[in-house]
Parts: C-alpha cells; structure tokens; sequence
C-alpha cells in the first residue's frame, strides 16, 4: 500500500475544491455555514477539505440541476435513519418533486392557454376583455 501524499495528508484547499467542482470559493463557504458540508481541517488558520468533500459537492450540484433546494438537499443527507439507502433517500424526495412538477405544468399549460386566447382577443378594455374576465372566480389568488 503506498504511502499518502503530503497534498492527501494536508486535503484540499478551498480554491483547489472549487475548481474541480467549478463552483464559488464562497458557495462552499455558505454550504459549511449552513451544515452541508462538514468543518473542514485548518492548517495554519487555511481550510483543508478532504477528498470526499468532491463528491458531496457533485451531489450538491446535481440535486441542484434536478431542481432541488438546499434545504431539500440537506433532507437528502440528513433527513433519514443512518444507513437508510441512498435509493430510498432519492425516491423520497423525487416523489415529492414530481408532484411539484406536475402542479407547476399544470398552471403553465392553464398560462399559455390564456395567453394564446389573449392574443386573438378583440375587446377594447381590459376591464371588458371576457378572455381575462373568464375563469376568474377559478383563478388563483394574487399575492
């Protein structure tokens, strides 16, 4: 078995994780602060990340792309019984993200009906306009 290296022994600085991750120097910051990544080592007042560190933050990132928030994410680590799979641990939460999506599709398919009558409308006001006067006792409330 070979030997650590002093850069394995040391871990990775901040600079170093964010350009392998190509992410902002401050987002991994904030993600320590807000308790997704562990408190890193300090050497000489610097922070030294572990090689692990890596891969939390591509599964950040990824969670991140499928939509995800950090609280959401921090769900994903934390929010289940040590040991639970990781499988289970996504199922979960996509579950829960699917119906988002649905219901977010659902009020842009009701916004882009609307909007496509609206343009073959010919009302002179607004106010008169039976394509925004239509459905409005159905319609979500402003605010």
């Amino acid at each position: 078995m070979a030997a650590e290296s002093d850069e394995q022994r040391r871990g990775l600085t901040i600079g170093e994780i964010a350009r392998e991750v190509d992410i902002a120097p401050s987002a991994i910051r904030y993600y320590e602060t807000i308790g997704l990544l562990p408190p890193p080592t300090r050497v000489n007042g610097r922070r030294h990340y572990e090689g692990s560190t890596l891969q939390r933050l591509r599964v950040i990132a990824r969670a991140q792309q499928a939509g995800f928030t950090l609280g959401e994410i921090r769900e994903l680590f934390f929010g289940f019984a040590v040991g639970t799979h990781p499988v289970a641990r996504w199922e979960v939460l996509a579950h829960r993200k699917l119906a988002e999506l649905e219901e977010q599709f659902r009020r842009m398919r009701a916004m882009r009906d609307l909007l496509r009558t609206g343009l073959r409308c010919g009302c002179l006001t607004m106010e008169q306009c039976t394509v925004w006067l239509s459905g409005l006792d159905q319609a979500e409330p402003v605010g």
